[in-house]
């Protein structure tokens, strides 16, 4: 079965019983075991365009992984194409853009631009692949003050359901772009963007740190602080249950803490004097707020740089207010008994409130927040975190939209959640161009 299609593409060509299946099917997300009948490991466009028509004449569904952080179930059959191969990055810093290979992390993007001055909008992981964050929109620590990264897109390379390769931008397959920027899912295996960047090497940003005798009075200010939070500020807050794990750096090692992230892209001045409050709430347990480079922006959230196995329930939330500050801690506090090692919330609107020129499938625009709770225990994956964030959801409905982002939806992955992510409208047009662009249906759908 293999030896047909090996003869049709550069990169390896793997069945369940070959050496290296398995390092080839491996996600970031080590909660996710990947089994599918085949898997190709692409190294050009052309490679993922002969995998996709090979699929088709087969009857196999095509599933596509960069790095597998948004592995959220596990592939237990069809075709896998993997991008980590496709690494080419170029940046141009007199047209101040960058082409980008599906195989990038953010990480490399950023450092490459940070040479020139300059720093694409990403999200707040560096080990993030970089189409998976844009093609469901992508927010990262500068969404209230730059939006999100998918309005940076100039345009993708993809290969549709019919094993065409097409340039998708405002000009070229104008409908494929729309839906590419927000859509997600069924629309193509992209293997190349070409993204514009901003001006910028420093800004103020970082975190600050309060043990568990202050998180409930620095969240109740933080809330209080994003009802009239400039537009040019970004914050999130997370409770943070830290493992007693030599991993973890001492000082933070066992504890409960909050998180407070902060990221403005202007002066170290006004930067402190917009975060005073913040700072002020109550004691600092760790400061780390200040002049930052942008190279160094994932310093922000100090996410994991390591796989590990993870499930991540989200939401979009409408505007907060003290009584779901007292639900929240409710839930997580640290005399919570919280199954979840992070619970955080990420304040929105501002620039990523506003749709590009031309629009964008990108949904949720209208969430004020958005939650989401991290578990990292796989003896709790099967119930124990479900019921938690069901309960959860429960107890905040009078502030849960029925809309989501992509990327941030999280878990449970159902027929009824991707029916209210997007508009009536939305939906109906990008089921439209799905088919056109797949009329056989050969790429995977979720639920």
């Amino acid at each position: 079965m293999t030896s047909t299609l090996s003869a049709q593409v550069t990169g390896p060509v793997l069945a369940a019983y070959d050496e290296g299946y398995a390092d080839e099917v491996a996600a970031w997300n080590t909660g996710a075991t990947h089994t599918p009948d085949l898997v190709v490991g692409a190294t050009s466009a052309a490679d993922v365009a002969a995998a996709i028509r090979y699929a088709g004449d087969h009857g196999l569904h095509v599933h596509v992984q960069g790095t597998g952080h948004g592995a959220e179930a596990s592939i237990t059959s069809g075709l896998l194409i993997t991008t980590r191969r496709l690494d080419g990055l170029v940046v141009d810093p007199s047209t101040r853009t960058a082409t980008i290979g599906a195989g990038q992390r953010w990480g490399a993007v950023v450092e490459a631009a940070a040479g020139h001055g300059l720093l694409p909008i990403a999200g707040a992981a560096s080990t993030v692949g970089v189409i998976g964050l844009l093609t469901g929109g992508g927010l990262g620590p500068l969404a209230r003050s730059h939006g999100y990264a998918s309005d940076y897109v100039l345009d993708f390379t993809v290969v549709t359901g019919s094993g065409e390769i097409v340039t998708a931008s405002a000009t070229s397959h104008a409908d494929l772009f729309w839906a590419l920027r927000g859509g997600k899912f069924g629309l193509g295996v992209v293997t190349s963007v070409r993204v514009r960047l901003v001006e910028l090497s420093r800004l103020y940003g970082g975190s600050l740190m309060f043990d568990a005798a202050d998180i409930e009075p620095a969240l109740r200010a933080w809330v209080d602080y994003t009802a009239t939070a400039d537009d040019q500020v970004s914050t999130s807050v997370a409770i943070i249950r830290m493992p007693p794990i030599e991993q973890i750096p001492e000082a933070l090692r066992g504890r409960t803490l909050l998180s407070v992230r902060f990221a403005y892209p202007g002066s170290v001045s006004e930067g402190a004097s917009l975060a005073a409050p913040l700072r002020s709430a109550a004691p600092v347990y760790l400061d780390a707020l200040g002049e930052l480079p942008a190279g160094q922006i994932a310093r922000i959230h100090n996410d994991p740089t390591e796989p590990g196995a993870s499930q991540v329930y989200g939401m979009l939330l409408d505007p907060i207010d003290q009584s779901f500050a007292t639900a929240f801690l409710a839930a997580f506090g640290p005399t919570a008994d919280a199954p979840f090692v992070s619970a955080e919330l990420r304040h929105l609107g501002g620039a990523a409130a506003r749709d590009v020129e031309g629009g964008s499938a990108v949904a949720g625009r209208a969430g004020a927040f958005a939650c989401s709770l991290v578990g990292v225990r796989p003896d709790f994956f099967a119930k124990v975190l479900p019921d938690a964030a069901y309960d959860f959801r429960e107890a905040v409905g009078p502030w849960l939209r029925e809309d989501c982002n992509a990327n941030l939806m999280g878990l449970p992955v159902t027929a009824e959640r991707l029916a209210t992510m997007w508009t009536e409208g939305a939906n109906d047009r990008l089921g439209e161009i799905r088919w056109r662009y797949d009329p056989d249906s050969v790429l995977a759908k979720p639920a």
